[in-house]
């Protein structure tokens, strides 16, 4: 009888190891969202800048990111309340990247989604897309909507024949 309670407690003992084994205190919490078809791309097209867009959002990945923005990158907005009626603002890359790296590290969640094309003008090596968008942030069970367009222009690389964003032109609801 006890040979058969100690192969049972040692049994047990190696299950609850295993499924201790399982959890990770340092990996991300999981949204149910329908962001299984996320993967990276070689950016060989604006499309798939934005695809790399919305998995660097979803999944708060500053390093592909930062692959998205050409050198060259500006992000323009609208601040209402700048002056009486407010005036467009522009900032480049590296605010940009600080920016975004704080929005990273202070929501929970992060969640992209991009809707229709408005309109898109594509050459050679550049191109213009006006994207309807929707994005939720959220932290401790809060959650922040904001919807609008935002107007890319990207750039085909000389060097890496990668697609990237040379501006960004937020016009959301905020």
């Amino acid at each position: 009888m006890k040979l058969i309670l100690k192969k049972i407690l040692i049994i047990l003992t190696i299950i609850f190891i295993v499924c201790l084994n399982c959890l990770n205190p340092f990996a991300p919490k999981l949204v149910d969202s329908n962001n299984e078809d996320l993967i990276i791309t070689e950016q060989k097209t604006p499309d798939q800048v934005l695809d790399n867009f919305k998995y660097s959002y979803v999944f708060k990945d500053s390093v592909l990111y930062s692959e998205l923005l050409d050198s060259s990158f500006v992000f323009i907005y609208f601040d209402p309340n700048i002056e009486s009626s407010g005036r467009f603002v522009s900032w480049g890359r590296d605010i940009d990247l600080k920016t975004t790296g704080r929005l990273f590290r202070n929501y929970d969640v992060i969640d992209l989604i991009w809707n229709s094309t408005i309109y898109s003008f594509n050459e050679e090596d550049r191109a213009e897309y006006s994207k309807s968008f929707h994005l939720s942030l959220i932290k401790d069970n809060e959650t922040v909507n904001i919807s609008g367009n935002a107007i890319f222009i990207f750039k085909k690389s000389e060097y890496d024949k990668k697609w990237r964003i040379i501006q960004w032109k937020d016009e959301s609801d905020l």
